[in-house]
């Protein structure tokens, strides 16, 4: 199989597509487990969910050459998540066209300067789900949809989105875990990456693997075995890896998740991402590819750059160093 930016090319004149969320007439059901797992359906509290804004990708956001890193540099904060969309693809496509086969896509979904928590869990999910669907509908080519596979956290959140969201898509929907009959005290069963995994797959997509931390060890697996040596790329898509990053895991209870940020984060390129601090001194860390790493805050509506580097800060070093002192 043959790989390359060019014969899985983003779209380019091709009109994105866009999503109708459900009307708000339909009301959408969803489990909510603060535990370790997510249910589709069991004796869990229902969570109703009035269906959200509607969040729309520009219409004529084609494959453009002009990107370079100066321009990339001045990318001001997207104005709201049709911007964003627009500078998350064109940030991929630079990264696609620079041979990069790991990438990260983050950002906050309940508000473009919210922060993790600002919203339950289960609206999050269902929010990245919906964006995504319109990051695949305005970057990949249609043609190029059945060779595009998609990972969920899970099996029940593959029948969530393809009731929702990715219904009547062609892109391949797949899962990490799968529930366990111990599934009530955390426990799910990994799924082995080279029995999901295709020949003809050209680029796999994981949404959100961040509530089990066995999802981020199956990704793993899944670039160790499916990426590494084969021109195949990986997105990990709000994976909130900066758990990872943080030590918000004890590497003494979590040696192996831990680790990643030893053996695979190295190999992953930041492509697009927002990370906002509240308080007094608050701010936000944001970059777009290739652009450097950039802290801004907001004055008069209006974000100003008050520090930048190549290399990402940890959110340790912005909250207690660089925003303090500007």
């Amino acid at each position: 199989m043959h790989f390359s930016t060019a014969n899985f090319a983003f779209t380019s004149s091709i009109t994105a597509a866009i999503l109708p969320l459900p009307s708000r007439n339909l009301a959408c059901f969803r489990i909510s487990h603060r535990k370790f797992h997510r249910s589709f359906v069991s004796g869990s509290m229902l969570e109703f969910m009035a269906c959200r804004r509607n969040l729309r990708v520009s219409a004529n956001s084609g494959y453009r050459e002009s990107s370079n890193a100066s321009t990339a540099s001045d990318v001001p904060f997207p104005r709201d998540y049709s911007d964003l969309l627009d500078q998350a693809r064109k940030a991929t496509e630079a990264a696609l066209r620079d041979n990069k086969q790991l990438m990260e896509i983050e950002f906050p979904t309940a508000g473009l300067e919210s922060v993790p928590g600002d919203s339950e869990g289960g609206i999050e999910m269902t929010e990245s789900m919906q964006l995504i669907r319109q990051f695949c509908d305005c970057s990949i080519d249609p043609l190029k949809a059945t060779r595009t596979r998609v990972f969920f956290p899970e099996a029940n959140e593959v029948k969530f989105a393809r009731n929702t969201a990715f219904e009547g898509a062609s892109f391949k929907l797949d899962y990490l875990t799968k529930p366990s009959f111990f599934e009530d005290f955390g426990f799910v069963e990994k799924v082995k990456m080279a029995d999901r995994v295709k020949p003809e797959d050209e680029l796999f997509l994981v949404a959100y693997p961040y509530f089990n931390v066995n999802e981020m060890l199956v990704v793993e697996e899944l670039y160790k075995e499916a990426v590494v040596n084969t021109t195949r790329k990986l997105i990990i898509f709000n994976g909130e890896l900066d758990r990872i990053r943080s030590g918000y895991y004890p590497p003494f209870f979590y040696p192996k998740l831990a680790a990643l940020a030893k053996t695979l984060f190295p190999m992953m390129e930041t492509v697009y991402y927002i990370h906002n601090f509240k308080g007094q001194k608050g701010g936000v860390l944001f970059r777009c590819y290739p652009g450097p790493w950039k802290v801004l805050r907001k004055v008069r509506n209006k974000f100003v750059c008050l520090h930048q580097q190549q290399d990402m800060p940890s959110l340790k070093e912005v909250a207690l160093n660089i925003l303090p002192a500007t």
